[in-house]
Parts: C-alpha cells; sequence; structure tokens
C-alpha cells in the first residue's frame, strides 16, 4: 500500500515596555535600572503571539496527493473511486476521515474535495496546492511519496533533495495564500511491507510483473539473491528520507501535523490490499487509512 514549514508566518506583536524614564520613577540608580528586565539600554521587549492552537474539528477539508487518495483500483480495475477514498470519500463501509469530522455523506460532499491525481508524484504537488487555495479549506490532507519511489530502476527514484524541495514548495503556497488553513502529512507507505505479505501469492507476483507495477521494489518478486534483496532495502531507505523529509518540513510550520511515521509502520495485511492490483488500498485499507488519521487530526496538543 504505496502512497504521497516553514514557520507560519505570524505578526509578531512588538510589546513596548517602560523603559527608562518610568523606572527613574522608583529608582535613580543606573544600577537598578540596567539590571531591570528588558529595560537595558532602554530596548523594548518583543512579546510573540502564542502559537496558534490547532482545530481538531474542522469543517471543510481539501485533498492532495496520489492514486491512494483517489482510490485508485479500491471499486473496479483501473479507475479512480474517489467516493471509497480515505481523505473525501462519502461510503459508510469507509467511514473517511472526512465523515467523520463532518457528518454524513451528504453533507460531506459540499465540504470536501479531492484534488489528488493518480500517479502524481511530489513535482505535482505544488500545482495541486495551487487548485485547492479557491476552495479556502480549513484543513488540508496531503499523501505524496508512493510513485516517487516505485520508479523503473533505483537510479529513476526521485532524489530526496527534490522531494523536500517540492514539498516545501507546496507548505509555501499553502501558508502564503491560507494563511489559517491547517495541513495534515500522512508518511509513505512501508512498500517492502507490500512486497513481503504479496510475493507469496503466485497472483500477486503475476500481476505485479504483468502490470509492471513498481518495479524498483515488485520486479522479480520472488528472487531472494543477494542483489535482489539490496535493491528492495534501498528502495525502502528511501522511503524512510522521504518519511524524515515530510516531518521535518512540517515541523517547521506550526498548523501541520505530520502523523510520526503511523502510516509506514502499520502492519498491514493482504486484506488491505485491492483484489485488482495487490498494491493499491482495498476499501478495508483506505477505512484503515481514514482511522489512522483521524486519531491524528483530533488528538490533543502535542508537545
Amino acid at each position: 500500500m504505496p502512497v504521497s514549514r516553514r514557520a507560519l508566518a505570524l505578526p509578531v506583536a512588538a510589546v513596548a515596555l517602560l523603559a527608562a524614564g518610568t523606572i527613574s520613577c522608583t529608582s535613580s540608580s543606573s544600577d537598578d535600572e540596567d539590571s531591570a528586565p528588558g529595560a537595558r539600554d532602554g530596548q523594548a521587549e518583543e512579546s510573540a503571539e502564542p502559537a496558534p492552537r490547532w482545530n481538531t474539528s474542522p469543517a471543510s477539508l481539501a485533498a492532495i496527493g496520489d492514486s491512494i487518495t483517489r482510490a485508485f483500483d479500491a471499486c473496479a480495475l483501473l479507475s479512480d473511486c474517489p467516493e471509497a477514498s480515505w481523505a473525501t470519500g462519502t461510503e459508510p463501509e469507509v467511514a473517511s476521515l472526512a465523515t467523520q469530522l463532518m457528518g454524513d455523506g451528504a453533507d460531506v460532499s459540499d465540504r470536501a474535495w479531492n484534488l489528488a491525481e493518480s500517479g502524481a508524484t511530489a513535482s505535482d504537488l505544488p500545482d495541486q496546492a495551487r487548485r485547492i487555495v479557491g476552495y479556502e479549506p480549513e484543513l488540508v490532507t496531503v499523501m505524496i511519496g508512493g510513485n516517487d519511489a516505485c520508479a523503473a530502476d533505483l537510479d529513476s527514484m526521485t532524489s530526496v533533495d527534490d522531494f523536500r524541495a517540492h514539498v516545501t514548495e507546496t507548505m509555501d503556497i499553502i501558508r502564503g495564500r491560507l494563511p489559517d488553513t491547517q495541513v495534515y502529512v500522512s508518511s509513505v507507505p512501508d512498500l517492502m511491507r507490500l512486497w513481503s505479505e504479496g510475493s507469496e501469492s503466485f497472483v500477486a507476483r503475476t500481476v505485479w510483473q504483468v502490470a509492471n507495477i513498481c518495479p524498483s521494489m515488485l520486479d522479480d518478486a520472488g528472487d531472494d539473491s543477494a542483489e535482489a534483496v539490496e535493491r528492495r532495502e534501498a528502495v525502502r531507505e528511501r522511503v524512510r528520507e522521504y518519511n524524515a523529509t515530510l516531518g521535518e518540513v512540517c515541523a517547521e510550520d506550526a498548523l501541520c501535523r505530520y502523523d510520526g511515521g503511523a502510516v509506514f509502520d502499520y502492519a498491514f495485511t493482504t486484506h488491505h490490499l485491492s483484489d485488482f492490483d495487490w498494491f493499491h488500498p482495498s476499501r478495508e485499507g483506505q477505512a484503515t487509512l481514514a482511522e489512522l488519521a483521524y486519531e491524528q487530526i483530533t488528538a490533543g496538543p502535542t508537545g
């Protein structure tokens, strides 16, 4: 099941402290004046505003990312199924994040927008971010990175530097145009677990090979040679690096929450995978992603 801040620019209120002239009303001693907090050399002390509070009940949501968020192959072969999306879906069976936060499906459709695109990589994320601006959502969900790692070979995977640049640009766009919007960032699922769960199945191996699905990880899925093992480990390490990057970029923004690796660490099974491609999340997998996101978004203050 693969996938896909800037410090919030808050105005700093300059609070003028009573300086030397005021202090002299209580003391004529220059030593006392020098020792008064915030009054040395008549300098005014600035007091930053409190950090913005995280809203655990956002009233609208926009989702950006890749085929996971589009629920590709969750309902029919080679088709998006946004009604089953973990983020914005309306199917009761999935109980999407939007449904859990806002109410029934009819209500959700007016306040949740899915701008993710199947096949998207991190390089597509800034354009998606620009498209959500007009909706003015209170929450944006981000899931990206699976396609960046699922390349033709190791050399074709998105570099960590490029990945960081795209994610950083995305956050800059959101924060610059939507200063009060919250952002939830999902970790990239563990592609190695995907391989280990499906590699014992002849059907899964055949589908992966014939459809050329995630060759960097899943090519020759039955091969247990040292070279194959090393290749898979390299892909897993790249996913770990992507996740570290997502966490670091998110940590720079006061209104961003990273899932802390919850999706990557989740011990999903074949039941969470599509019956069509053994790769994308099934409805059960989508429901699990929704649960993990809901737990993060509705949690109390962090740190």
